[in-house]
């Protein structure tokens, strides 16, 4: 239970394309940052269903998973068009993909824990159901994890009282 394997990259390269400007006011090419969120939506696009599909394959190779042993597929939550796309080249269908987008929109960082939270609390997703996690972000930089979904409640056992040990 729980994560099983995951993949991380990043490609500075194509920073310009999807950026919020914070620490600097150019980039190492020299080309100036605006000061407000700016995206290359085409280009993003090209890059999100690219990175999804190839780091989601990778995860599942690197945790022996195929991808009919997938119960839910749970992608970033930016856009339905790159959704679907995602979901198409893993051949999992789209009633065995957790999306929200029509509700919360794009929340960032947030997509896939509020999907996570919405699809456990309304029964989805289950105890022992293998998920499969997919992301993409500024920078440009992208995820994939594989796990099981654990229902439990972790427990820790109490504290044993220090015992003095005589000198």
């Amino acid at each position: 239970y729980g994560f099983q394997d995951f993949v991380l990259g990043a490609d500075s390269a194509g920073g310009p394309a999807l950026y919020i400007s914070n620490l600097a006011d150019q980039f190492p090419d020299g080309q100036v940052m605006r000061d407000v969120p700016t995206m290359n939506g085409r280009e993003v696009f090209k890059f999100a269903v690219r990175v999804l599909g190839d780091s989601g394959a990778q995860v599942l190779e690197k945790s022996g998973l195929t991808n009919a042993e997938v119960d839910w597929l749970v992608p970033h939550q930016a856009n339905i068009r790159i959704i679907e796309a995602a979901a198409q080249r893993f051949g999992i269908s789209m009633e065995k993909t957790v999306i929200n987008l029509d509700r919360y929109g794009n929340t960032s960082a947030g997509t896939i824990p509020l999907a996570l939270h919405e699809a456990v609390n309304d029964g989805r997703i289950r105890d022992g159901q293998q998920l499969l996690l997919v992301a993409f972000g500024g920078g440009l930089s992208w995820a994939a994890c594989t796990m099981k979904w654990w229902a439990g409640t972790p427990t820790l056992k109490p504290a044993q009282a220090r015992q003095e040990v005589p000198a």
